[in-house]
């Protein structure tokens, strides 16, 4: 009986590890394909600069340098993952959220309402950013009801 509790014990522990392990090797599959896109982005910029003879296409180019900096709040998202401990800081979804709505009004602001919707959201989004600032980043005591007790 305690053979097969401590093969069940030692699988408990094994596949969090198999788990992460895998995460974490997805993460940097998915790091090496935005910094592909980031640097292919680099490329438009410099074609758009260079080459461009109509100079009035500004919102070509405001949507390509979003588009950048959507690449660069992912890529920079991933590494901090890795830097504090496996975890995603809510701040960078944030962030992330407001360039992509920012985006979305250069890129498609034909319809008033959808722009206003669009607008609503950014600021639903700072909002929500600035409340996260303002609470402590300390975690609350956990309850004596929630802590696992040790055999």
């Amino acid at each position: 009986m305690d053979q097969n509790n401590s093969t069940y014990q030692q699988l408990i522990k094994a596949v969090p590890k198999f788990l992460q392990l895998f995460l974490n090797v997805c993460l940097i599959l998915l790091a090496l394909i935005l910094s592909f896109l980031l640097f292919k982005e680099l490329v438009e910029f410099l074609k758009i600069i260079i080459f461009s003879k109509d100079k009035g296409d500004y919102k070509l180019f405001l949507a390509n340098i979003l588009l950048f900096f959507l690449y660069f709040e992912f890529i920079t998202m991933i590494v901090k993952y890795f830097k504090e401990d496996y975890h995603f800081p809510l701040r960078y979804f944030i962030y992330i959220g407001i360039t992509a709505m920012i985006r979305l009004i250069i890129v498609e602001h034909d319809h008033p309402i959808n722009t206003l919707i669009y607008s609503l959201i950014i600021l639903i989004l700072i909002i929500s950013y600035f409340i996260i600032n303002i609470t402590p980043l300390e975690r609350p005591v956990r309850s004596s009801l929630f802590i696992k007790k040790e055999k």
